[in-house]
This record gives structure tokens, sequence and C-alpha cells, in this order.
């Protein structure tokens, strides 16, 4: 996946965010700091922020999402 193919527009996300991540029922959050995986879905690693972006269609392929973006 990359920066373009994104169901988002970059630019507007926060300034903080620095990473990435789909959830396998298909929503995209931001994190400040990489995220840990579980089970279903990443979450914060109890530093940083983390904001819900939007919702996709589900995602078999969700742990090949995660991504630096800055």
């Amino acid at each position: 996946m990359t920066m373009t193919s994104l169901p988002i527009d970059p630019s507007t996300l926060p300034s903080w965010a620095r990473w990435l991540a789909q959830d396998a029922d298909g929503t995209w959050w931001a994190y400040e700091h990489e995220p840990n995986e579980g089970a279903v879905s990443w979450y914060e690693n109890e530093v940083g922020d983390s904001i819900r972006l939007c919702n996709g269609l589900s995602n078999t392929g969700w742990r090949r999402t995660l991504m630096r973006i800055r």
C-alpha cells in the first residue's frame, strides 16, 4: 500500500501522525508512535496519540497495512 492508494487525503492528517494502519474491520487509524498488534486490530502503545480516520472494507490482510508516514 502506498500513500496514493489510501482512502484519506494525507494532507489532512494531524501533524503528530507518524504511522497509519488499518484494522481487520476496515477502520483506518493514525498513530503518533508505532502501534502494537492485537488479535484483529492495532492499538496504541500507551504513549502518544491516536485518531480514528475512516472506515474501509474489512481486510484479512490488515497486518500488512502498518506504515510509517513521517
